[in-house]
């Protein structure tokens, strides 16, 4: 099923507008087991359905950039909910690999509390029992449905957890991981001010490219969990940067 599913956003991703008969076809399914498929991957915002077609999500926002690579995110999210037992409150910022990490954790653990800044991952989980959220304040970027500015900092040092997980859009080699965004980034920073250790989530794809905004994680043990496509060059680097990296596979 999830193979399927990830085949499924492939070519919805690559397509942006496809016959559900002729995904149906090219998946060797019936155009009942499609539509349960789309149906299912529509209610976690990844698709949309209209008229016999499937559809991305926006492109612009959290829950169309989910159906990118969304194999190798969900894998990544997987492998970082391992740092996560029951009963743990931790920070989660805004992005598409940790979206998944709430879902995973939502699926898999008991009587977690995620502090985060995202709007998206509080509802992307509001379904769950297992999971509490506590939103932090701020000002509301569309979007990335995301609190940035001051009062993120202000909320953000009302809490001390051991683990911050981020997303980056870049690695610069002798800066460090980067974002497009500054007032995304400004919040990074303040909420690291708050955890004990910060857990990168990324694709290996994007060390192949920097953004402009360092998010200078300066003080802090950094993880990155990505995927196994990350190169030598780039593990050399983040060796060189005291960064330890955890695959997922």
């Amino acid at each position: 099923m999830e193979s399927r599913n990830a085949r499924i956003l492939e070519i919805v991703t690559a397509e942006k507008k496809v016959e559900v008969s002729s995904l149906a076809e090219r998946l060797g399914v019936s155009a009942v087991t499609m539509r349960k498929d789309l149906d299912a991957l529509q209610a976690k915002g990844l698709v949309v359905r209209e008229h016999g077609f499937a559809m991305l999500s926006n492109p612009s926002d959290v829950g169309g950039r989910l159906a990118y690579h969304y194999e190798e995110k969900r894998l990544i999210a997987r492998r970082a909910a391992e740092l996560v037992p029951d009963g743990s409150t931790i920070m989660v910022e805004s992005g598409s690999c940790c979206a998944l990490l709430a879902r995973e954790l939502a699926d898999t653990r008991e009587n977690v509390t995620i502090v985060t800044n995202s709007a998206f991952i509080a509802s992307y989980v509001r379904d769950s029992a297992a999971i509490s959220v506590v939103l932090l304040g701020g000002a509301y970027q569309r979007d990335s449905q995301v609190m940035v500015g001051p009062l993120v900092r202000t909320c953000a040092s009302e809490f001390y957890v051991d683990r911050l997980f981020v997303g980056a859009d870049g690695w610069i080699d002798g800066v460090g991981f980067t974002n497009a965004d500054q007032m995304r980034a400004d919040a990074v920073r303040s909420m690291a001010e708050s955890a004990a250790e910060v857990v990168v989530l990324t694709e290996s794809e994007k060390f192949a490219r920097h953004s402009a905004v360092p998010l200078r994680l300066v003080g802090k043990p950094v993880t990155l969990v990505t995927d196994a496509g990350i190169g030598d060059v780039s593990l050399s680097s983040l060796e060189r940067f005291g960064v330890e990296v955890l695959l997922a596979r």
